[in-house]
């Protein structure tokens, strides 16, 4: 590792552990039960704003909840992290509470959104009007990430899905190499990190990562390219990188063992694609 990444990694460790103010948002770890935060009639402007993609599930993953899985503290430990780390423009409407939204891919408010976020997508459907509007939403400069998907059954179903929005034909999903600059953008990874869900760990004991066995063994960061290389969708599978933005400070050990790489990766990943 470069003295400079070197540099980079213990500055993110420090400020992880001490900054004060995603401690204060990381109030309550209850995922599913927090009603969509949509945006406001007609144009928004907050800065960096978080959108997550609103989809129907048509089957359940095990641990999985579907759509507003992760939600809402992921983005707002995110965000907040990116606020410290960086000169990121991140909004907030009070002290520890950065903007962010859910929206449908048939919203007008979506094209409003520099980012979109979705989790547990290994069980999405999209309609024709969604698979039309996020192809508009992506050819005209969106970026849609995709994570916390798991095994044969989730690749599947989503490369299908996404196949209807970009054909495989003209827009191929590729691996991202861990050589491509998007690794070191600000913080200099050299591997793929794999992170699990607090509930999976806790209940493996902290023994494995893998939340499908021998099946999800590998985790990957994929992504689909514009005709210049420009990324319009990401897609981290066999992981679950949100949570380690979400339960950053549920339990010390998972903090310690996954916070890390999880806020690297997301800040280099936002970071390349506003700058590209």
């Amino acid at each position: 590792m470069s003295a400079r990444a070197t540099v980079a990694v213990s500055a993110l460790a420090l400020v992880l552990l001490f900054a004060p103010r995603a401690v204060v948002a990381q109030r309550f770890h209850a995922e599913g039960r927090f009603p969509p935060r949509f945006p406001p009639e007609g144009l928004f402007d907050r800065g960096v704003t978080f959108c997550r993609l609103m989809y129907e599930s048509d089957r359940r993953e095990a641990g999985g909840i579907g759509w507003i899985t992760d939600y809402p503290y992921a983005e707002i430990n995110f965000l907040t992290r990116v606020s410290e780390l960086t000169t990121t423009g991140v909004n907030f409407e009070s002290h520890d509470l950065p903007y962010y939204y859910v929206v449908r891919a048939t919203d007008k408010a979506l094209f409003n959104c520099p980012f979109i976020m979705a989790s547990d997508i290994g069980t999405g459907r999209f309609s024709p009007a969604e698979i039309q509007s996020l192809r508009d939403y992506l050819l005209k400069g969106g970026f849609l990430w995709v994570d916390d998907f798991w095994g044969d059954w989730a690749w599947q179903q989503w490369s299908e899905e996404i196949g209807k929005v970009l054909p495989a034909s003209e827009y191929p999903i590729q691996e991202v190499a861990l050589t491509d600059p998007l690794f070191r953008t600000l913080y200099e990874l050299n591997h793929m990190p794999q992170i699990t869900s607090i509930q999976f760990w806790r209940r493996s004991g902290g023994t494995t990562t893998s939340e499908r066995g021998e099946e999800s063994k590998t985790p990957h960061l994929r992504a689909i390219r514009d005709a210049k290389g420009r990324i319009m969708v990401l897609m981290s599978f066999n992981t679950d990188i949100g949570d380690a933005w979400e339960r950053e400070t549920e339990d010390i050990e998972f903090f310690y063992k996954f916070a890390h790489d999880g806020y690297a990766l997301g800040i280099d990943a936002l970071l390349h694609v506003m700058s590209h």
